[in-house]
């Protein structure tokens, strides 16, 4: 579990342009022995953010919109209208690339590349059925694809598709699977903690297992050891995921 003062701390330095300690202590509500343990202790602190030479703390992916810094760890980032504006061979280019960046294996070995494409056909259709839909400004939101965030291995952070919404980021676990596997369930949500701190406290961060070779399924999945559920579902039927917890067809 991530302390509060942690996430606190840590939005404080990631929501702004350079803090000092003191102006953190003062902002987050704790005294300096506090926030100078967690600056020089905390995981989230240590992998990123930085102190420049006049010790004001700057976070490598910001909590503003949009989240400037978070290119740096994806094979693919840009807003849906870039993404969109891709044919899938460029696309797939600009991801391989990406991949190599991050430190992405690239071994095509189990079909790889088919599950990237398999990806993008989804969100596609997605974007498809929120356009048919009259979704507002669904163009503006960011995507990446491939997020890796393991900078010195403290804080790991994996998304096979991550869609950020205004205050909803999805986690999106794809599976070439026509029915879900318990430890998949758990995989989809493993990381959802860390990234509401990533975040910060205006955003929900919502896990959900996509199983590409299945049609016509959308429901919920106990996540094991928990009272919690994932959401399950069919790639052409990932519009009701969004629908869910966005709510634009009720509007």
């Amino acid at each position: 579990m991530v302390a509060r003062e942690e996430r606190d701390i840590y939005t404080c330095i990631c929501s702004r342009d350079g803090v000092t300690a003191r102006e953190i202590a003062n902002l987050a509500g704790c005294d300096r022995k506090t926030v100078n343990h967690y600056l020089y202790v905390s995981p989230f602190m240590s992998d990123l953010c930085y102190r420049d030479k006049d010790y004001r703390w700057y976070g490598l992916i910001r909590q503003q919109t949009p989240h400037r810094g978070l290119e740096d760890y994806c094979g693919y980032y840009g807003l849906v209208r870039e993404f969109l504006g891709l044919d899938e061979d460029s696309w797939l280019e600009e991801l391989k690339e990406g991949c190599g960046r991050i430190g992405r294996s690239l071994n095509d070995t189990r079909g790889l590349f088919h599950s990237f494409r398999d990806c993008r056909e989804v969100m596609t259709g997605l974007f498809r059925d929120l356009e048919e839909a009259g979704c507002p400004g669904y163009k503006d939101w960011e995507i990446g694809f491939e997020l890796r965030i393991r900078t010195r291995g403290h804080v790991r952070i994996y998304a096979d598709v991550l869609v950020i919404a205004p205050q909803t980021a999805f986690s999106l676990e794809f599976k070439m699977k026509d029915e879900a596997d318990p430890k998949e369930v758990e995989q989809a949500a493993k990381y959802c903690e860390y990234m509401e701190v990533l975040f910060g406290p205006s955003y929900n961060v919502i896990p959900a297992l996509v199983l590409t070779r299945a049609e016509d399924i959308y429901t919920y999945a106990p996540l094991p050891g928990t009272t919690g559920e994932v959401p399950v579902c069919s790639g052409d039927m990932l519009f009701n995921v969004f629908d869910e917890y966005l709510g634009f067809l009720g509007e």
